[in-house]
């Protein structure tokens, strides 16, 4: 069992994102952001979370489907079941996480206020968010699916500390945008790549539409 090597950058990942650079930004959509995303916060949140409750008799069983079967909604254990013992996976299973990561990742930009444009249900928009569907036979290994999720804990590390400065980086661009319209280009391309990172690492121990390693790099 190997984990391939990538380059430092993701150029070819099977996991992409790109978000159109705004030239100028809203100050009065910015300044009510946190109110006006949630309506699709709340979408959201029904959408996964129907999904990710199943009706059991104890707490127990509830909380490994949660975790382990459908997680935020996305399709983690059906796929992992077919990859193991048919080495298949099904194509509309791909598309729903396919779709459901681009959903996703609309609520995220508006929220961290990459774009104006409210989130759409199913046009891209100005976020551009692709995966590869795998061919199981030559590009997955059939056993590496029970141990992504172990193999990516130092991305996991790593990420959880680009997330607070994300955080950070969105209070800061919050100003920024209010006094100039615009959003700092270093911070568009500190926030883009740390979505882009965590999507990949999304790609590879959850999705498991890859077996090539995550590269730690925010660039595309």
């Amino acid at each position: 069992m190997t984990v391939e090597a990538t380059s430092e950058s993701g150029a070819g990942y099977p996991a992409r994102l790109e978000i159109d650079y705004p030239e100028r930004l809203s100050r009065s959509r910015t300044l009510f952001r946190i109110i006006l995303v949630i309506p699709i916060l709340v979408m959201l949140y029904l959408l996964t979370a129907g999904l990710s409750s199943v009706e059991t008799e104890s707490a127990i069983p509830e909380l490994i489907i949660g975790i382990f079967g459908i997680s935020g909604g996305f399709l983690f254990l059906p796929p992992l079941l077919t990859l193991l013992f048919r080495r298949k996976y099904p194509r509309w299973w791909f598309d729903w996480n396919l779709e459901l990561s681009r959903f996703t990742e609309r609520v995220a930009a508006y929220l961290s206020l990459l774009r104006d444009e409210y989130p759409s249900t199913d046009e891209q928009q100005a976020v551009h968010l692709d995966l590869d569907y795998p061919d199981v036979r030559q590009d997955l290994n059939g056993w590496l699916p029970l141990v992504k999720w172990a193999l990516a804990i130092p991305h996991y590390v790593v990420l959880t500390i680009l997330w607070v400065g994300e955080v950070v980086v969105v209070i800061l661009a919050w100003f920024a945008i209010i006094f100039t319209g615009r959003y700092p280009r270093g911070m568009f391309n500190y926030v883009v790549g740390v979505h882009r990172w965590t999507l990949r690492v999304n790609a590879y121990a959850w999705l498991l539409v890859t077996d090539r390693y995550p590269p730690f790099s925010l660039k595309a």
